[in-house]
């Protein structure tokens, strides 16, 4: 495998790194894709009545998230179903053990997942940052480790922690299809706009921190 990405969320593996998805996949390298919610507490936008609908709808079979990764040509995804925005109240330990287990059984080149400040601050991200770090970490540093990484945050509590992109793709010949899977994520087409309005030179430029091996 030469991609594993762990994120908490539907469309959480669209935004920063669809791109470079599509590269290793035209590549022939397996791409695969552990998804810790169903994403019920995001937006509706009218198109579900309650956070089980909503979940569906992202996550369930036929939903959003597969017709995303049908674009991109992720080979292999793994769908849990722990709490949208109550991942800090999951034992820590279970989500350690649980991406341990597919470390050791998938053995990727790269693994990729937040940053330990979670980028933007948001809970479940910070939560699944640690796991995979200790994960990663029980694993003996088997293979490159990459944080999403973008221009510096207005938060100040956020820039403390900050870390800068020291890997960039350019990624700018898959724009028409990496739009396209965006696309798929409906429920969550105002995210879409924000993510377009603050941060739209990482449609085609896709950035990272590579945090192991540390770059010089």
């Amino acid at each position: 495998m030469k991609l594993l990405i762990v994120v908490p969320h539907p469309d959480d593996e669209v935004y920063g790194a669809a791109g470079t998805i599509l590269d290793f996949v035209a590549e022939g390298r397996t791409v695969g894709l552990i998804t810790l919610t169903r994403g019920e507490k995001g937006r509706t936008l009218g198109l579900a009545a309650d956070p089980e609908e909503l979940a569906a709808l992202r996550a369930g079979p036929g939903g959003e998230l597969q017709s995303c990764l049908e674009v991109l040509g992720v080979q292999l995804h793994r769908q849990y179903t722990y709490p949208d925005g109550g991942l800090k109240n999951v034992d820590a330990e279970e989500l350690t053990q649980l991406v341990h287990a597919a470390l050791e059984e998938l053995r990727p080149e790269i693994v990729l997942t937040f940053p330990p400040n979670g980028a933007n601050g948001h809970p479940d991200h910070v939560a699944t940052s640690r796991v995979v770090r200790e994960a990663f970490a029980r694993a003996g540093q088997p293979c490159t480790l990459w944080y999403y990484a973008g221009t510096p945050p207005e938060d100040p509590a956020l820039l403390e922690t900050y870390l800068p992109p020291t890997v960039e793709r350019d990624v700018t010949h898959h724009i028409a299809t990496k739009l396209r899977a965006i696309s798929m994520h409906r429920s969550q087409a105002l995210s879409t706009v924000d993510f377009l309005r603050r941060y739209a030179e990482r449609i085609t430029h896709e950035t990272f921190h590579q945090a192991y091996p540390p770059l010089d």
